[in-house]
């Protein structure tokens, strides 16, 4: 009875990789007993799945794990970069198919509020959209010291987030350097965090795909879409030129 209850209270935690290929720079994760034992960065400009198959093998092989020994996918799923996140949900949906593989999927922007450092109560999270538009949320810190999401993830503008931000607010994300002008340069109250807090990493998209699969939140693979927000712009002006969408 008492080695029963021990084992089971001991058992293995599932092996799991994340996959991070919202940004300009994509990462793997591998993650044993519910942490990072390792990660790899790589060029955002891998332009298929199969180009990330050759850093999975490598640093699941350095484990001794077989593919099949992977059990979760914490998968980064948007928004960002239209091109990476549908090669990482093509690579995410292969691995599901061929391994049976569980796939967790991690809102990009909640990733990058991690990075916000630790004295900042409210964050906004700026990724360029174009045309003087972001994807973006808002957070706030909690009592225990966990992100709480005000807004989530949608398109919208700079000038507007602040407006309905409390202050001292903390901006982060790879947008910023295309949205500087929105910045008030006369507000003591809104905080550009240090570039290298901008992108979002594989590391902290397996931390929290390890707390929502514990919670039972895992995607289906055959209804899984990257979170774009709105249509890639090739998608958009295919419509327009063509009158798709039209009422």
């Amino acid at each position: 009875m008492y080695m029963q209850g021990f084992c089971s209270y001991h058992r293995r935690m599932p092996r799991g990789l994340a996959i991070e290929t919202s940004g300009r720079l994509g990462s793997i994760a591998v993650v044993d007993d519910a942490s990072v034992v390792a990660e790899e960065v790589f060029p955002h400009g891998l332009k298929h799945a199969a180009g990330i198959l050759p850093i999975i093998d490598r640093l699941t092989r350095a484990r001794g794990w077989l593919p099949r020994d992977v059990e979760h996918l914490y998968l980064s799923i948007g928004p960002g970069s239209f091109t990476g996140l549908r090669i990482g949900v093509t690579l995410a949906k292969t691995m599901a198919l061929a391994t049976g593989v569980r796939i967790v999927a991690v809102p990009s922007l909640n990733v990058i509020a991690q990075n916000a450092p630790p004295e900042s109560r409210h964050v906004i999270v700026v990724l360029d959209a174009k045309r003087d538009q972001i994807f973006t949320a808002r957070f706030e810190r909690g009592h225990g010291g966990d992100w709480m999401e005000r807004e989530l993830a949608h398109l919208g503008d700079l000038p507007a987030m602040l407006s309905r931000s409390p202050r001292p607010v903390h901006l982060i994300g790879e947008g910023i350097p295309y949205h500087e002008k929105f910045i008030p340069q006369n507000d003591a109250g809104v905080i550009v965090t240090p570039d290298e807090s901008w992108r979002a990493r594989a590391a902290v998209v397996a931390q929290i795909g390890v707390a929502l699969a514990a919670m039972g939140r895992f995607a289906d693979p055959f209804t899984l879409t990257p979170l774009y927000v709105r249509k890639p712009e090739a998608e958009e002006k295919y419509e327009q030129a063509h009158g798709s969408g039209a009422a």
